[in-house]
């Protein structure tokens, strides 16, 4: 072997220990998010660019679906389709939490991702479910009496067995993507990057907030408000199971309660 035809030695080749860490956060978190609620972000403002550019009168006039399946002759393959649609939506958090756990930035970068105070945060889920429903349910119906929001049918999803089984898996599979990517995940990369507090849960909020954008300004607003409460509670407590319980409970409440209330309450 010639001298032109050697390698380079280990020891003069580039390693991933010498690359900036912040670059390296910073394209991981391009990544993460364009595989998952990043490009539901982008979907969701293109919805709202169509309905304000197509339907004359814009969202007072238009409406979207929240969860809906299409019913065949075949329930068990129509089930088995909703079962692998919720674990493709599971997906970008366990990725989340895999690269969390190979560069986790060092003590008080955890997200509280443990069975240690399962029962209080529970209850603080709990907590925080009520503070952001009940405004949250003034809100949408404000929006829609003024034009905001379009009319959401919440659930679109045939009348067979499995329907309210799937319904709380859909809102759990909700919890944990959100919570884990756009709060623990996201903040925890951006305070590595360098972000100020401000500015992290500032971005955090508006991505929550854009992937709402098919509902209405009313969406938007409503999530930007709750992105901006997780957000505020997760810096300061480093515990991010309390908010996917929160939000398992709030989708829970409405995909279940839609489908029973719908027909008695007229602004559903």
């Amino acid at each position: 072997m010639t001298d032109a035809e050697q390698t380079v030695p280990a020891a003069q080749a580039p390693s991933a220990d010498q690359t900036a860490p912040q670059e390296r956060y910073g394209l991981e978190v391009l990544a993460v998010l364009g595989v998952s609620l990043g490009m539901s972000g982008i979907y969701a403002f293109l919805s709202f660019l169509r309905t304000q550019i197509t339907i004359p009168g814009g969202f007072a006039n238009a409406s979207v679906s929240v969860i809906s399946q299409s019913k065949s002759s075949y329930p068990l393959l129509d089930l088995a389709d909703a079962l692998a649609d919720i674990l493709h939506g599971v997906l970008p958090a366990f990725l989340a939490i895999v690269l969390l756990m190979r560069t986790p930035g060092g003590p008080g970068y955890g997200i509280g991702w443990d069975r240690s105070r399962l029962g209080r945060e529970f209850a603080q889920g709990m907590a925080f479910c009520a503070l952001i429903g009940i405004p949250g349910l003034t809100l949408v119906w404000i929006g829609r009496q003024l034009g905001f929001n379009a009319s959401i049918v919440v659930v679109d999803f045939p009348d067979i067995w499995y329907r309210v089984p799937v319904l709380l898996l859909s809102a759990l599979q909700n919890g944990l993507v959100e919570e884990v990517v756009v709060v623990a995940y996201l903040l925890t990369r951006l305070r590595q990057m360098g972000w100020s507090n401000q500015r992290a849960l500032a971005v955090s909020a508006l991505l929550r907030g854009s992937y709402h954008l098919y509902q209405g300004y009313g969406g938007f607003v409503g999530n930007l408000v709750m992105g901006l409460i997780f957000g505020w509670w997760f810096q300061r407590t480093r515990r991010v199971l309390p908010l996917v319980f929160a939000h398992f409970l709030l989708d829970g409440f409405s995909f279940v309660g839609y489908i029973y209330l719908h027909n008695h309450v007229s602004w559903l």
